[in-house]
């Protein structure tokens, strides 16, 4: 059905160019509101979707007549655009929704702490600055050996010592740390 064909039976009679063209159309409007909407959305969403894309359709094909020439196109660009916005109204309720129930409050319950989680940012800053005051290759052994859980071997490879001395450096280099950690009151 072409668009000067809807547009004579729409000046004949208005519920009958409605109906022909959810007839025609209405399988593949249909289509690509369920592919996008099916992810995020209930039977109810894709069916008001899909009535929200045909009232669209309706309201403004009646009253533009730049859509004469290519119906299937505008009718599915339409249909397009109302099931992304629709799929992002969807997607952004359910990000965003919250249970009050009474019962379900207990589940939501955490163990998170604030000042915990503060005082343990605290406390890798102070370790990484005290690591750091070692100096090379004292800091990267450790971080290596400690951090990327490295082997002694590997370490060796990467700053062209032995696999013993960085070892010993590294056992040093603990030693080191303590001592650091100790003034700064966080070891005892």
């Amino acid at each position: 059905m072409t668009g000067k064909e809807l547009r004579e039976l729409l000046s004949n009679s208005p519920s009958e160019c409605h109906r022909a063209l959810m007839q025609e159309y209405g399988k593949y409007v249909y289509a690509i509101v369920f592919n996008k909407l099916r992810s995020c959305g209930t039977q109810e969403d894709i069916e008001e979707c899909f009535c929200d894309v045909f009232a669209d359709i309706f309201i403004k094909f009646e009253y533009d007549e730049k859509y004469t020439t290519d119906v299937k196109a505008y009718i599915g660009t339409v249909a397009k655009r109302t099931a992304i916005d629709r799929f992002r109204s969807l997607s952004a309720a359910n990000s965003h929704t919250a249970y009050a129930d009474e019962n379900d409050m207990v589940d939501l319950v955490s163990d998170f702490s604030v000042d915990e989680h503060i005082d343990g940012s605290e406390l890798r800053r102070v370790l990484l600055r005290s690591i750091n005051e070692l100096g090379e290759p004292d800091s990267t052994i450790l971080i290596q050996k400690f951090y990327y859980n490295r082997k002694s071997s590997e370490i060796a490879k990467n700053i062209s010592m032995t696999a013993s001395t960085v070892r010993s450096r590294c056992t040093r280099a603990v030693g080191k740390l303590r001592k650091k950690l100790v003034e700064a009151d966080i070891l005892e």
